[in-house]
């Protein structure tokens, strides 16, 4: 029996048997119960100058066949968003080629894609509340015309700009009234990037939430659903019973997402309060957790569409302490863990990112993933992971 390294903070190695194939299987036909997006992450070349404050180098062939391999699984991709590496090495120019490219291929590949929209092409730190909202619909625009789904994203220039709620609601509504297709908008937390604390106005979620509740309502015909990425499941089901009819819920909690996306189908999930009232009974998705595992959350969803919720809980809730490990603080790395998992699981030829973001993480943290990911059957083909871990470790110095 094969077995698996691992490496201890104290630097000791202990083994553990590596797992068999999980044997899931590809959907036959469409995914029904839940909208699920997993967000990609991008590939670089081996060979070029991607260190740290150079412009991204990007293996397409690579980046998009990860892409196709996720639309093959019946999940959608969301794209040019965090796991991209926005605001963490993926310039300007690189996103906009990504959004290109990649909504060609969801067309080649009959995919679902939506695709961030943010104010980061300029590179001025702090601008107007106007040059916010222009840039906003320049890039709502162009996402547009390349037909993906557009992602309001976060920007880190109204969190600076803006001075009240009042600036939050002027800035969406203007840019949601030039929308001409319905739009997802994307609460990020601070975990994922302090710089966006005070987002919709207010440090606690329950006054901020109360603003993003109010945008959306007056714009329930622009709004086509809402990513929460707090890590608080409490606040999502929160707000998820609060839409207006026709808006999703995309759970973003890469921490809490089996009982989310489980809700009132999986009586055993652990989900926070619940109004049996309520129509809003689950979470669709929308993770960077799903890139890491898209095969398990593919074959999760598929025992949700055969009425299966015994048959969910086993597959899906072993990989959330996977997700836990890879988005651990500082959470904002965990790009990182879904880059090493990928080339673990043969989509890279090599464990590198843009921005020679592959070094943010220890080898003892990789090891932890790599001993999560076993135990959740995570590896698509477990003896490649296992000889390119060893040989990861080897190269350290480490007796594999």
């Amino acid at each position: 029996m094969t077995e698996l390294a691992l490496l201890g903070a104290d630097g000791a190695v202990t083994r553990t048997p590596l797992i068999a194939s999980s044997g899931y299987s590809r959907p036959a036909a469409p995914l029904r119960s839940r909208v699920a997006y997993a967000a990609a992450h991008v590939v670089p070349r081996t060979h070029a100058d991607n260190t740290p404050g150079r412009p991204a180098d990007v293996d397409w062939d690579a980046t998009l066949a990860f892409r196709r391999n996720v639309y093959s699984w019946g999940l959608g991709v969301a794209d040019a968003m965090d796991t991209a590496q926005r605001n963490m090495g993926l310039d300007a120019a690189a996103t906009r080629e990504l959004i290109s490219r990649s909504a060609q291929v969801a067309r080649e590949e009959g995919g679902s894609v939506v695709v961030g929209v943010n104010t980061d092409h300029v590179e001025a730190e702090h601008i107007s509340l106007d040059e916010v909202i222009d840039a906003y619909k320049q890039q709502l625009h162009f996402t547009e015309e390349q037909g993906a789904g557009p992602v309001l994203m976060a920007s880190r220039h109204l969190a600076r700009a803006a001075q009240s709620a009042d600036d939050y609601r002027r800035v969406y509504r203007e840019v949601l009234g030039s929308a001409t297709v319905p739009v997802v908008l994307h609460w990020l937390g601070t975990a994922f990037d302090p710089q966006l604390a005070g987002y919709f106005g207010a440090d606690d979620w329950q006054t901020a939430s109360a603003v993003l509740l109010e945008i959306i309502g007056e714009h329930t015909d622009k709004v086509a659903g809402v990513k929460m990425s707090l890590l608080d499941a409490e606040s999502e089901v929160a707000v998820r019973e609060l839409l207006p009819a026709g808006v999703r819920m995309f759970t973003g909690d890469d921490f809490n997402y089996v009982g989310l996306i489980g809700g009132a189908d999986v009586p055993d999930a652990r989900q926070p309060r619940r109004d049996p009232a309520s129509d809003r009974q689950h979470s669709d998705a929308l993770l960077g957790a799903f890139a890491a595992i898209t095969p398990v959350a593919s074959a999760a969803i598929q025992a949700l569409d055969a009425g299966d919720a015994a048959r969910y809980l086993e597959i899906l809730e072993p990989t959330e302490a996977l997700s836990r490990q890879v988005f651990a603080a500082p959470t904002f790395y965990y790009k990182t863990g879904v880059a090493f998992l990928s080339w673990l699981n043969g989509h890279q030829s090599a464990f590198q990112m843009v921005g020679g973001l592959h070094s943010a993480r220890s080898l003892p943290h990789l090891s932890r993933i790599v001993e999560l990911a076993n135990a959740a059957k995570a590896f698509e083909q477990p003896e490649l992971a296992a000889e390119r871990w060893h040989g990861m470790l080897r190269l350290n110095g480490v007796d594999a």
